[in-house]
């Protein structure tokens, strides 16, 4: 088992002074007006515990760049992520950061930070609030954006709101029976969930029936399946909310081999805006996050944390979600 971290907090409560003062006394930090014996107790606690400082005031004690470690959720890595990635990589590379990408891959935060060490961490919708909870005390800034919408994190993407954009839209255009085109891939069960989710709102604050879900793989022939599966009900969907424009592909794939046409037969809107969704035939309606902001501004809150005194705005919670209304709907 590994042997926690001795953080400066540790160094701090051994010492009976502020955290704040462990950090002027360690980092030598110029116009402070500490007393020798206070200076004293601070070095005498560190050396008992073995404080090794972080890399964040390594780093920023020596005045040269280092790594900040980017996280990857286990969920599937599309344009969005993508997007997300390059302009947050951008915007800590043009203040002297360098910028690692790894996969979370069932790991523990602490655990990952034992093998490297980051002056700081994004999780990119990774860890839970109680993880984050429990590395509170590693003195490595962690800053992130929560995929679900929820408040552990200084950003939020909301999936709730990407789905009851998909569902408010279709319901606008007079469909009264939806459907939701789900993924197969395993990984992309938590976004989804909250797509659904907000699918489902619309659905009830509209007296509607609860939208028919079906998994829709990403083969035409098998898609053409579950096309037939939510036309032959009872009650057959007329607009289809898809869980990405991937999944809205592999539908109007399958609608063409059910010599099916949208938006006459069935509407259908996705969520990315990817760029090839303009050039679908027909073109797919979808919902757009500004993803590019969301990468910008992660990079900011990092340099805020690294950098307080650098002055950079803090950027917008959450990004704006936009419907692109194209030929499918």
């Amino acid at each position: 088992m590994a042997v926690p971290r001795v953080t400066a907090r540790d160094v701090a409560r051994r010492a009976g002074v502020s955290q704040s003062t462990v950090s002027y006394v360690l980092n030598n930090t110029a116009g402070q007006t500490i007393s020798a014996a206070t200076r004293a107790r601070v070095q005498e606690a560190a050396e008992a515990l073995s404080y090794t400082p972080s890399a964040a005031a390594r780093a920023l004690r020596a005045g040269t760049s280092d790594t900040v470690l980017v996280v990857l959720a286990d969920v599937p890595v599309g344009v969005a992520a993508v997007t997300i990635m390059g302009t947050l990589g951008a915007t800590l590379r043009a203040h002297g950061y360098v910028v690692a990408y790894q996969r979370r891959d069932g790991r523990h935060l602490a655990e990952m930070l034992q093998s490297s060490t980051p002056v700081a961490v994004v999780d990119l919708g990774a860890f839970t609030a109680a993880e984050l909870a429990s590395a509170a005390d590693l003195d490595v800034p962690v800053v992130g954006v929560s995929l679900d919408g929820g408040d552990s994190h200084l950003m939020r993407v909301p999936q709730r709101t990407i789905g009851r954009r998909q569902a408010e839209h279709l319901v606008a255009r007079g469909h009264r029976r939806l459907a939701y085109a789900a993924s197969t891939d395993p990984s992309a069960a938590g976004l989804m969930q909250g797509r659904l989710a907000g699918v489902r709102a619309v659905c009830a604050e509209h007296a509607l029936p609860d939208p028919v879900v079906v998994d829709v793989p990403l083969h035409a022939d098998a898609a053409a399946r579950s096309v037939s599966r939510l036309r032959n009900r009872a009650a057959a969907a007329t607009g289809v909310c898809a869980y990405d424009d991937e999944v809205a592909f592999a539908v109007l794939a399958g609608m063409r081999l059910e010599q099916l046409t949208a938006p006459r037969d069935l509407a259908v809107v996705g969520v990315d805006d990817v760029p090839l969704a303009r050039l679908a035939s027909p073109a797919i309606t979808t919902v757009g996050v500004q993803t590019s902001a969301v990468g910008a501004g992660l990079g900011r809150h990092v340099l805020n944390r690294l950098q307080p005194g650098a002055g950079l705005a803090e950027p917008d919670d959450e990004p704006s979600v936009t419907l692109v209304v194209r030929a499918t709907t």
